[in-house]
Parts: C-alpha cells; sequence; structure tokens
C-alpha cells in the first residue's frame, strides 16, 4: 500500500464477483482499500460483495457490504445514504455494473434491449444522481465509470450492449464538463479483452462448457499481447483515476486493452 486513496470513502458498485476468481469489481475494490480507502462494497448478490469485504478485512484494511440492485432508484438512495451513515461521506463513486448479450436489432429482443439499457446507462446515473449532490456540499469527488472498448470499436455484434456503453461514454463526458469547475472529475475505463469469471460465464452460456477453454484461447491470441488482460489491469487504472494523481485529468476515455483498438498485427517482430 501506497497510501493514494487515504483519508477517502469509496463507493463501489459492483463491488462482488459473479464467480471465483477476480472480477473487475471486486478486484477495484481491494486494490482501493489497499491504497488507503474505506470502501463501501455494492453488489446486487449480498453474498458476493460480503466475499469482498472478507479479503479486504483479511488484509487489515476497512470495507463495509450493502446489497443493493442500481437499477432501483429507491434502493439506490439507500445505498447512497448507507454510505453517508457509515463513512460519513463519499469522496469516490466507482460504476462497475454491466450486463452483456450477444445479438444484431433483429435478434434482440425488446426486453432485452429495455433491460441492458437499465442497468447499463439509467443504473449509472441513479448513482451519480445520488452521489452527487455529496460531492457538490463537501466540495469535491471522483467518479470512475467502467465503459467498454465495444463503445468504440465493433467487436462483434453486441447491439444493445455496444449502445448502452457508447451513452456511458456521453454521460461521461457531459457530467465531467458539467462539474469540472466545481472540483468533480469524471473519467471511464473501456476494458477490452480481460479474464473474468463474467467472461468465462458469459461464453459457458453462449458456447458449453466444453468450449470455453478454446474460446478462452482464442480471445488471447486477438489480443495485441497474445493474452488477455487481468482485472487487475482495469484496478489499477481505477486506482489512479480515482486519485489525486488525476486531478488535471477529467472527461477522459481510457482503454485499457492492450492497444487494442488500433488492430492487431499478427507475426511482428
Amino acid at each position: 500500500m501506497t497510501g493514494r486513496l487515504a483519508d477517502k470513502v469509496a463507493l463501489v458498485c459492483g463491488a462482488g464477483s459473479s464467480g471465483p476468481g477476480w472480477g473487475n469489481g471486486k478486484a477495484t475494490a481491494v486494490a482501493f482499500a489497499r491504497e488507503g480507502a474505506r470502501v463501501f462494497a455494492v453488489d446486487r448478490d449480498e453474498a458476493a460483495a460480503r466475499e469482498t469485504v472478507a479479503i479486504i478485512a483479511g488484509e487489515g484494511f476497512t470495507a463495509r457490504a450493502h446489497a443493493a440492485d442500481i437499477a432501483d432508484g429507491d434502493e439506490v438512495a439507500a445505498m447512497v445514504e448507507a454510505c453517508i451513515a457509515t463513512f460519513g461521506r463519499v469522496d469516490v463513486l466507482h460504476n462497475n455494473v454491466g450486463i452483456a448479450g450477444m445479438g444484431n436489432p433483429v435478434e434482440t429482443p425488446e426486453a432485452h434491449w429495455e433491460q441492458v439499457l437499465r442497468v447499463n446507462v439509467t443504473g449509472l446515473f441513479l448513482t451519480c444522481k445520488h452521489v452527487l449532490p455529496h460531492f457538490l456540499a463537501q466540495g469535491g469527488g471522483a467518479i470512475v465509470n467502467v465503459s467498454s472498448l465495444s463503445a468504440i470499436t465493433a467487436v462483434r455484434p453486441e447491439v444493445a450492449y455496444a449502445t448502452s456503453k457508447g451513452a456511458v461514454n456521453a454521460f461521461t463526458i457531459n457530467v465531467a464538463m458539467t462539474y469540472a469547475d466545481r472540483n468533480i472529475r469524471c473519467n471511464a475505463i473501456l476494458p477490452g479483452l480481460i479474464a473474468t469469471p463474467m467472461v468465462a460465464g458469459f461464453l459457458r452460456e453462449q458456447a458449453g462448457a466444453d468450449q470455453v477453454d478454446a474460446l478462452l484461447r482464442q480471445r488471447d491470441a486477438a489480443s495485441p499481447t497474445g493474452r488477455m488482460g487481468e482485472a487487475w489491469d482495469v484496478a489499477n487504472a481505477a486506482v489512479f483515476l480515482a486519485s489525486d494523481e488525476a486531478r488535471y485529468v477529467n472527461g477522459v476515455l481510457l482503454p485499457v486493452d492492450a492497444g487494442l483498438q488500433h488492430g492487431h498485427i499478427a507475426g511482428g517482430s
């Protein structure tokens, strides 16, 4: 620990993991704690949030678990108030909640389209709606949203997901510019190919358990480095954007993708 987030309270939405291993939100919550933040770890799955908190507590740091569905405005309002009641303030809002799904406009059911936008976009709007008044009252704060490389690059046919993440980018920039003169920063991370339990679970659901290893190898091969990134790569970017080191970084859409957005040169030397 170097104390880059010392004396800060971080509200991490999506702090649990959907399976064994390290998801982006879980790794970020632990990384924040290791840098000195007190972490209010939120997940729709309370057991997953508690698992993250247990890891943080086991390392001697401070965290509390809370269950909330960020697509529900009442639950979001209660979540923020619980964070304030527990730690007295909130300095960092990290929005990591999101759901994926394949399909072009013809194949995508209307209900799925609406669900993805509700969770990935409205959920983020609701957390900011209820946290920003506290940032304004205390004189500042930092928001770190998790978008996706799919927002700027057509990786595969996933029109609902890609559209939602494009909206996250636009939302991030608009909030950043609206509050820039009030010591409030808003940035987004655009992960590329990252190996997480959610990715493995999605592949299992789409292609079957017997195909997961082969598909993961394909994802490794698609990366410019020959391997996918890890949740810690996303977490390290989040720590920087949440810290005072990034005090003059605002409205940035930061790819964490090994350069995948620029294409892939096979067999380079």
